[in-house]
């Protein structure tokens, strides 16, 4: 991708807006017409007519190579002699063939430029990938072509050696939940290199991280014994509390076991009443809840009945 931007870059140096082709075009097509013109009215010898038409080529084509347009989001460096002379756009500007050349068009734009770090230790060695994007722009054209060969080569490079430089300082865990401390020291890193080339670091985001496969399982396998480990703390809990509340009820039993029988017998009720079973209690049981012999028992069962 960084070759592919070289390429556009070096291709735009020597790009020649349409304006300066019509241009060009105009004035040869006059030149021709007027050479054409003169030679039918006023015959002139051949060295003569071949001059005029050399200097409206000439003409023609100093204005095709010193008509130049840069773009709204663009600033072209020009050199004379080699030497810095100016900074030109946007809009139309004049460059001296010859002796004036652009090496360089500045996007001042907002640029995405992706990089990784492959196979890098972190600080308890383990290997680990990770994929970043680096949003960045130029913010001193002048520097981003004078003080660095290629800025762009540059700027890749410069994060590429900071993300390996953070990974190694951090550990595993670290790096996997805390990806925004992570994010603000790689852009301060990059954007402390990237300065004197007249380049400012908008922001940089972790987009991946790749761990080896064996070692993800066993965070799984971690992870799902932690997660058994709290439900088991929580059934722990809640068998306390019940422990706790039959503690309770059993006080309320103590001094009253008529209370004691009934529920006793509620229980069976309960859970006999879906089938229709019959449950037959020993009359010693009744005489000691005092329940009046058998029409309390009669009694009893039809109040339980009614609530159901």
């Amino acid at each position: 991708m960084v070759k592919k931007e070289v390429q556009t870059v070096r291709a735009n140096q020597y790009r020649i807006p349409a304006l300066a082709i019509l241009v060009a075009v105009s004035v040869y097509g006059i030149g021709g017409a007027l050479a054409y013109l003169v030679d039918r009215f006023t015959p002139l010898p051949d060295e003569i007519a071949a001059g005029v038409a050399s200097v409206f080529v000439l003409v023609g084509t100093f204005l095709l190579y010193g008509i130049k347009i840069a773009n709204q989001w663009e600033k072209a460096i020009v050199l004379r002699f080699g030497r810095f002379r100016k900074l030109a756009g946007p809009g139309l500007f004049w460059v001296t063939p010859i002796i004036e050349t652009i090496p360089n068009w500045i996007d001042h734009r907002v640029m995405v430029t992706p990089f990784s770090a492959e196979k890098t230790l972190t600080k308890d060695t383990v290997p680990v990938d990770v994929d970043a994007v680096l949003f960045w722009m130029v913010w001193d054209a002048e520097k981003a072509a004078l003080e660095v060969e290629d800025y762009r080569m540059a700027i890749t490079w410069a994060a590429q050696t900071a993300l390996r430089e953070v990974i190694g300082q951090m550990y595993l865990a670290d790096i996997l939940v805390g990806r925004a401390k992570m994010d603000a020291d790689l852009q301060r890193i990059i954007d402390e290199r990237t300065t004197p080339w007249g380049v400012t670091v908008q922001s940089v985001e972790i987009r991946d991280i790749v761990i080896p496969q064996d070692l993800e399982d066993a965070m799984s396998r971690q992870a799902q014994a932690e997660r058994e480990r709290q439900a088991r703390v929580i059934l722990g809990e809640s068998e306390k509390q019940i422990a706790a509340s039959f503690a309770e009820a059993s006080q309320a039993y103590i001094n009253n076991p008529t209370a004691l029988h009934l529920r006793a017998m509620n229980m069976l009720f309960e859970g006999l009443k879906e089938k229709g079973a019959l449950v037959i209690v020993p009359s010693s049981a009744v005489d000691t809840m005092n329940l009046g012999g058998l029409s309390g028992l009669v009694s009893l069962a039809k109040d339980q009945q009614s609530e159901a």
